[in-house]
């Protein structure tokens, strides 16, 4: 099933009279349960491209699928709803509420959506992901009292929280070190793997896509690149069965 297809992508941006192209037709398909990496270097066009999958832009001409839906004529609230129900998003800068324990943060996408859980529900549900992600003894710590590395745990129990078909992942490990990195996008492999969440990581790191089983490469607003790369989950040494301990991620 294809989770993702995009026909004949444009996006132009209008600066008083000057037109700024950004993408130039692109066209692409994802597949349910799929990992691809969304490589490009600064300005190629692969963070409006990632604005676009995720419905918070729209192109200026072209289609967007997204499980079977055309999204591109949607008014902003249409769009709103299926962001809210169909993605999770993952951010470089973590995104949290700066005074809001980590059971909030993780809690906060629900009210959202209409799932009408109860406050009891809706607390198991976080507080799940939390224990899944290594931080069950982190429930009531602010952001400020938590390292980058558990401040992302909390960012990825938040993007979950609405049970997504689609992750989006932009530079997720920007802002951590080495080993930090490698542990989340073991994490991502994981959900990928086991929970079968199709998942798009934007990256201008060679070393970060190379842990997804294909690659696209954007530059200068086209596609010039789709490759799966051959004996990437092995090279990375990922069996499938990687568990986030506490303190895995700090």
């Amino acid at each position: 099933m294809q989770v993702i297809e995009l026909r004949s992508i444009y996006k132009t941006y209008h600066l008083g009279e000057m037109s700024i192209p950004v993408l130039k037709g692109v066209s692409l398909s994802v597949t349910g349960r799929e990992f691809v990496a969304l490589m490009g270097a600064s300005g190629s066009g692969k963070s409006t491209l990632m604005n676009i999958l995720g419905c918070l832009d729209r192109p200026t001409s072209g289609a967007y699928w997204l499980e079977g839906q055309e999204l591109s004529s949607l008014s902003a609230d249409q769009r709103a709803l299926m962001r809210n129900y169909k993605i999770g998003f993952v951010f470089q800068n973590f995104n949290l509420l700066p005074r809001t324990s980590a059971l909030e943060n993780v809690m906060l996408p629900l009210s959202y959506t209409a799932q009408n859980l109860s406050d009891r529900e809706a607390q198991r549900r976080a507080t799940n992901l939390l224990d899944r992600v290594g931080l069950n003894e982190r429930f009531h710590h602010e952001p400020s009292q938590l390292s980058g590395g558990e401040q992302q745990r909390v960012a990825i129990a938040r993007a979950l929280i609405n049970q997504p078909s689609l992750l989006l992942a932009d530079e997720p490990t920007g802002n951590l070190d080495s080993t930090t990195s490698k542990e989340v996008l073991q994490f991502f492999q994981q959900l990928n793997q086991e929970d079968g969440i199709t998942i798009i990581l934007v990256t201008h790191d060679s070393g970060v896509a190379q842990h997804a089983r294909r690659v696209i490469r954007i530059s200068d607003g086209v596609i010039v690149d789709g490759d799966s790369p051959k004996g990437v989950l092995q090279t990375n040494g990922f069996s499938g069965n990687a568990v986030l301990a506490e303190g895995d991620l700090s």
